[in-house]
Formats: structure tokens, C-alpha cells, sequence
């Protein structure tokens, strides 16, 4: 190549757009937005809350990672008993219980140690390690500024980050824990809810986008939902 056609090219890249990489990400990513007989959604709406257990279906190295293939909650600790719930993605590697409330005679979601009381039967996940990641795929529905509420359990306190269309968007997140030594029962301190405003704030681009969140650091944290909402100034 002469030096002038070498100059030329690299001009022309440095001159690429800047959604040149979140198009490629988009156009390469085999990865869909989750739905089963429950659930028909497709990709999650923002503004709006974005469940965590409904990261997207593709697999192991395609729509999650996760240290290990067994899912410790569907179908271990929840067992499997033909219940929506307690089957819900029993076949994946990613961790997945649901909140429970009136269990008798100990308390488990609705405690009186929750920060704030979360749903009943709401879906997420759980037993995180650092290194382990997964997507979801979402639609915005304008292009802008978004601040994004967290609502989570976290034993130990750790970080998290969030990758838009494959490119880092957040930084590292830290995590406060809600470990509460006013428990008698020390199983109980992985359900302690809070939900932490605005955690992050992110750009998004119209239509469809694909969220990475990662574990980076400590993990034993349980993830619900962000709930996005837009940024007026």
C-alpha cells in the first residue's frame, strides 16, 4: 500500500462515527431477548424497569457467563416441583430464585432488616461471583440520558459495571452491602433489600441496545431490577 492510501485509511478511521462499534457489536451479537409461555415481552422496555433473570437467551459465552453450568437456585434450592418459579431457567448456568414472602416460621424477602420491601415473587439473580456477566437485550424508546435505580441484596458490599452495545458505559459500581449483624439468622443476610437511587447514569441510543452487566469484584450479591428513567435537564 503507498503512503498515501495507508494515510488515507487511517484517516478515514479515525473519522469513523461513533456508533460505528455499536453497530458492529449489534450486527455480530446471536444473542435474543428472553421469552418463554409467561412471559411474551421481548426486549425490555426503557424507560422502565429491566429484570435481571430476563437476560437474554444464547447460552454460555453468548448471553451469559457463569463460573459453573448448574443453576443453584432453580431447581436446587428451589426444587424442581413443575411450578413456574421454581423451574424458571433450570436448565442454564445463570442462578435464579424469586422473592418469598409469608414463609412461616422464619421470614425470608419481606423481613423486617429489608431497607425497602421488594416484590413478591419477583425473579432474580443470584449467587454471583466476580468474572461472571450476562446481557439484555432492551428497546429505548428515545434516544438520551438515563439513570438507572438498583434494586439488590449484597452480602459482603463488592462492585459491578455496565457495558453498552460491547462498550464500557459505567465504570466500576460500588455496591454498599446490607449486611445488618442485628439478624439472629445469618443465612437471612443475602436477603436484605435496598434499592440504591440512580445508581449510574448512561446514554442510550434509540431502539435496540444490548446491556452487559458484569461482576467484578467480591459477588454474593442479588440482582432484581434496574429501573431506567430518563435524564431531563
Amino acid at each position: 500500500m503507498s503512503q498515501r492510501k495507508f494515510s488515507a485509511c487511517f484517516i478515514a478511521t479515525l473519522m469513523l462515527p461513533a456508533f460505528a462499534l455499536p453497530q458492529s457489536f449489534l450486527s455480530q451479537y446471536k444473542g435474543l431477548p428472553y421469552q418463554d409461555t409467561r412471559y411474551q415481552g421481548g426486549a425490555q422496555k426503557i424507560p422502565g424497569r429491566v429484570l435481571c433473570a430476563y437476560y437474554d437467551l444464547g447460552g454460555e459465552g453468548v448471553a451469559y457467563h457463569d463460573t459453573d453450568p448448574q443453576n443453584h437456585g432453580s431447581g436446587e434450592l428451589n426444587p424442581a416441583d413443575g411450578s413456574y418459579l421454581n423451574e424458571f431457567r433450570i436448565h442454564e448456568g445463570v442462578d435464579i430464585s424469586y422473592t418469598k414472602f409469608n414463609r412461616k416460621p422464619n421470614l425470608i424477602d419481606d423481613n423486617p432488616f429489608d431497607r425497602v420491601v421488594p416484590p413478591a415473587d419477583l425473579p432474580y439473580v443470584g449467587w454471583t461471583e466476580p468474572g461472571e456477566w450476562f446481557n439484555i437485550t432492551v428497546d429505548v424508546t428515545q434516544a438520551g440520558t438515563y439513570a438507572a435505580d438498583f434494586l439488590y441484596t449484597s452480602n459482603r458490599g463488592g462492585t459491578i459495571s455496565v457495558d453498552v452495545n460491547g462498550k464500557e458505559a459505567t465504570g466500576p459500581l460500588e455496591i454498599t452491602s446490607t449486611n445488618d449483624p442485628r439478624d439472629p439468622l445469618a443465612w437471612r443476610q443475602w436477603h436484605h433489600w435496598n434499592l440504591a437511587p440512580q445508581l449510574f447514569k448512561v446514554h442510550l441510543n434509540k431502539g435496540k441496545n444490548v446491556l452487559t452487566v458484569h461482576i467484578l469484584t467480591l459477588g454474593n450479591m442479588n440482582l432484581a431490577y434496574f429501573d431506567f428513567k430518563p435524564v431531563h435537564r
